[in-house]
């Protein structure tokens, strides 16, 4: 079911939008401005990330002229977008539509965000990539990296706090929850960040200091403190943490 959504995402979103139109007057010029005036869901995102990290001197235009400058990430990111949205949908009990993390999770808009900075840190634009990153330091309270490697499959729940460091590596499928640091340790030069293999669950408040590795599908617990690598599926809370199980 899942899978055969994938490739209509933005009829669906269309759809839901469609069905609450009728019922919030107030909303109309909302959905209108930011679903139905686009012809796709990368263009409605531009749009909206747009919107959000314009400043006095960088406006609305100028961030999607600068999205739209990266035509090589386009496609890459437009997947992005979908496999975000699709792990929210599946794993997220409170998600019933498409259109609600779409419109509304400022951790998904953090996160599109980052990707835009990563695509400009890529191409030797760093001090934009930069003030990006600053942007949605202010407005997500969200601060990641441009250099910084994530994957697709991504949910950043809630949000607010989330840390992740210049050289940590996120991958595929991650559930990472608010006040979570993917940290350095110590003032070092060189690769000193977090290596998040695929599936992992981070609890809230987590902080994982260092260049260590949580194994493929390990939790970690809620105020925990990871300061040594953790194993595939394992489970490990406290501070510091322990594995307390393994399967």
């Amino acid at each position: 079911m899942i899978a055969k959504k994938v490739h209509n995402i933005w009829k669906i979103i269309n759809k839901e939008v469609q069905m609450n139109f009728k019922k919030e007057k107030e909303l109309k010029n909302f959905y209108k401005k930011n679903i139905f005036e686009h012809q796709n869901i990368f263009q409605s995102l531009v749009h909206i990330l747009a919107i959000k990290l314009q400043t006095p001197t960088i406006n609305y235009k100028n961030i999607k002229n600068i999205i739209f400058s990266l035509k090589k990430y386009h496609a890459n990111f437009q997947k992005s977008i979908q496999k975000d949205l699709i792990q929210i949908f599946k794993k997220d009990p409170v998600v019933k539509n498409f259109y609600i993390p779409f419109l509304y999770f400022k951790g998904f808009h953090a996160l599109q965000a980052y990707r835009i900075s990563h695509y400009l840190w890529k191409e030797n634009r760093k001090s934009l990539a930069l003030f990006l990153q600053n942007q949605i330091s202010i407005i997500f309270s969200v601060d990641i990296h441009p250099a910084a490697k994530i994957g697709n499959g991504i949910i950043l729940d809630h949000a607010t706090g989330i840390v992740i460091g210049e050289t940590a590596i996120v991958e595929d499928n991650v559930s990472i929850f608010h006040s979570v640091t993917l940290g350095g340790k110590k003032y070092i030069l060189g690769d000193r960040h977090p290596k998040i293999r695929q599936g992992v669950i981070i609890g809230a408040g987590a902080k994982i200091i260092g260049n260590i590795e949580i194994g493929f599908m390990s939790k970690i617990g809620a105020g925990s403190v990871v300061l040594t690598g953790i194993p595939p599926f394992s489970i490990a809370v406290g501070v510091p943490a322990k594995i307390i199980r393994k399967k």
